[in-house]
């Protein structure tokens, strides 16, 4: 297979035709030798040709909040709207078949000609509520659409590696499950860019729920925080519709807040960095941070060489050629 790209790929995948972005999954999915070669400049050319305003928004939250359901109503009203949209579903995996185990697209259902491009995505029972290739899909698909959903498993303790696949976080509740108390013990609230309180139809549990988030709110941002963003936080009825435009409308402000300010490639540069180390940690282990003097020095030398006209591939070869050269 040769290595290089078909000529007017990336730009037929920016121009949304269903075949080319068919075409570029295909690509990340070859986990083979030449295929990681042709998956390197995919990503290259993807990174310097996407414009900067497509984002990529995350839906995280326990099972059972709703979260496919709320996914489902925000694509419709961005469609409705004249706006395609990309989804990336990361479902459990199948011990049998070892694919995506719920496949989400069989419940998120649009016509043919919609433009709506949805992939179901397996685990590979990695921690972190992502699959693998989750940012290499979604950064197919932001080339293609101004919006892109990605749809988290589900959310715990470790299931915390969507901020660094997404540019805004939503955290997806149940009313009266008493998981904002959890989420707060476990650091996750700090993640979070808006709350949402779902399936607020159902009253007064739902207007608790949210008290008892914004009261823990109240008592300040965490350290990981984005001081200068207030954080969110919404009652959403994706039944309804109702606080279905607020919600919305405050992911426009978020992304018009991270252009804004900077902080959308500050954070694209940290998410970078991260995703950066943990390749670098699977391929070489303990043994390879210590040739780079260290966990931190790792992460120091990760932020002299990065920036934005380098891909994650070009960024993990130049920290394994310092590897290479510290042996």
């Amino acid at each position: 297979m040769s290595e290089e790209l078909r000529d007017g790929l990336v730009a037929e995948v920016q121009a949304g035709e269903v075949r080319a972005i068919a075409e570029a999954m295909a690509i990340v999915d070859d986990l083979r030798r030449d295929g990681f070669l042709r998956r390197q400049r995919l990503a290259a050319e993807l990174a310097t040709g996407t414009p900067s305003h497509h984002s990529i928004i995350g839906l995280t939250g326990p099972p059972g909040a709703g979260k496919s359901t709320l996914a489902g109503a925000l694509i419709r009203a961005w469609v409705d709207a004249g706006s395609g949209v990309g989804m990336v579903a990361v479902d459990p995996t199948s011990q049998r078949s070892g694919g995506a185990l719920l496949g989400d697209r069989a419940r998120l259902r649009f016509g043919p000609k919609e433009p709506v491009f949805m992939r179901s995505l397996a685990t590979r029972h990695r921690l972190g509520g992502l699959a693998p290739a989750t940012h290499e899909l979604a950064s197919v698909l932001r080339a293609a659409y101004p919006r892109t959903l990605v749809e988290t498993v589900g959310v715990g303790q470790s299931e915390v590696a969507v901020e660094h696949v997404c540019d805004s976080v939503v955290l997806v509740i149940q009313p009266g499950s008493g998981d904002a108390l959890q989420f707060m013990k476990a650091g996750i609230l700090e993640i979070p860019d808006l709350f949402v309180v779902h399936k607020a139809d159902l009253g007064a549990p739902a207007t608790r729920t949210r008290n008892d988030l914004e009261s823990i709110l109240a008592l300040g941002p965490g350290p990981g925080a984005d001081p200068d963003w207030k954080t969110p936080v919404l009652s959403v009825s994706a039944q309804t519709g109702d606080g279905l435009g607020d919600l919305v409308e405050a992911l426009d402000e978020h992304r018009r807040y991270l252009i804004d300010s900077g902080q959308g490639e500050r954070r694209r540069s940290r998410s970078r960095i991260a995703r950066v180390l943990d390749s670098f940690q699977s391929t070489y282990g303990s043994h390879g941070l210590e040739l780079l003097g260290g966990r931190d020095a790792a992460i120091a030398r990760a932020r002299e060489i990065d920036g934005t006209d380098l891909d994650v591939f070009a960024e993990l070869a130049a920290l394994s050629g310092l590897a290479s050269g510290g042996r």
